[in-house]
């Protein structure tokens, strides 16, 4: 099914404004796409693909620390610590993801299981948050042991289930293990570079082609709108997040699961 320039630029927008909140970036994807009456591989692809911009922020976002990082990698504990974390992080999903994704896109990728596992998502968010999101133990990324890194990475690999969100999974998974609002959030950011990118890298070798020369305009557009709205949505999340708690998007998740629910699809 083709793209129009409309459905890019309103997915290009859904992706950006969700990737990174906790709220399910491929559940409202999987939505929207059905209510604009989008379908198929191509259009998965498409969602995979905008991902991929939408990562590109956290990367402008964070340059600072990761060109820190890369150049001192081979000399630094603490950078090197980092990277093995991450790694570690990124391993349980990457690996379930090649041997589950066809299964799971066949058998979940649809409005209502969505919506039951935003409500789900929404109900643990709220019961994490309150019972140990304020008394955190750890407040930096270099405090983070390589055994939280290892379990986080199984936390994150939950988002292979559409509507949990693998920013939600990670950041309730991190505030359960002792992190602080914030250092959770900024973590999930960090776990999402190599989770999001190597899926766009696989996902584009793998429906490579489906492509035409008419698809270059669409992709364009919701890469560049989903950078954009990302790179937005990453700065207030942070913001806001320094100064609230999870709860909001906890029962924002809950009420549009409920809405979605009563949809007659």
């Amino acid at each position: 099914m083709e793209i129009s320039a409309f459905a890019a630029l309103v997915l290009g927008i859904v992706e950006g404004l969700t990737e990174f909140l906790p709220i399910s970036s491929t559940g409202h994807l999987i939505i929207t796409s059905s209510l604009l009456g989008l379908d198929g591989p191509k259009v998965l692809a498409f969602e995979i693909i905008i991902q991929g911009a939408a990562i590109l922020a956290v990367c402008w976002e964070y340059r600072k620390l990761l060109w820190k990082t890369t150049v001192s990698i081979t000399r630094d504990a603490g950078a090197q610590r980092f990277a093995l974390n991450i790694f570690l992080g990124f391993l349980p999903l990457a690996v379930l993801g090649l041997a589950f994704q066809e299964q799971i896109e066949q058998v979940l990728f649809h409005p209502v299981p969505v919506a039951i596992a935003l409500i789900i998502g929404g109900i643990a968010i709220l019961w994490v948050d309150k019972r140990h999101g304020a008394q955190p133990t750890l407040e930096t990324v270099e405090a983070v042991p390589v055994r939280t890194a290892m379990v986080l990475g199984l936390w994150q690999a939950l988002a292979l289930i559409p509507g949990t969100s693998r920013a939600g999974a990670t950041i309730i998974g991190g505030v359960w293990l002792g992190m602080s609002r914030r250092l959770a959030t900024e973590y999930s950011f960090f776990l999402a570079i190599p989770t999001l990118i190597g899926a766009t890298v696989y996902k584009l070798y793998e429906v490579r082609e489906l492509f035409v020369a008419e698809d270059l305009l669409p992709f364009a557009i919701g890469s560049v709108i989903a950078f954009i709205t990302a790179l937005l949505a990453v700065r207030g999340f942070i913001r806001f997040i320094s100064t609230h708690s999870f709860a909001a998007f906890g029962w924002y998740r809950i009420v549009f699961g409920i809405i979605v629910l009563f949809i007659p699809w």
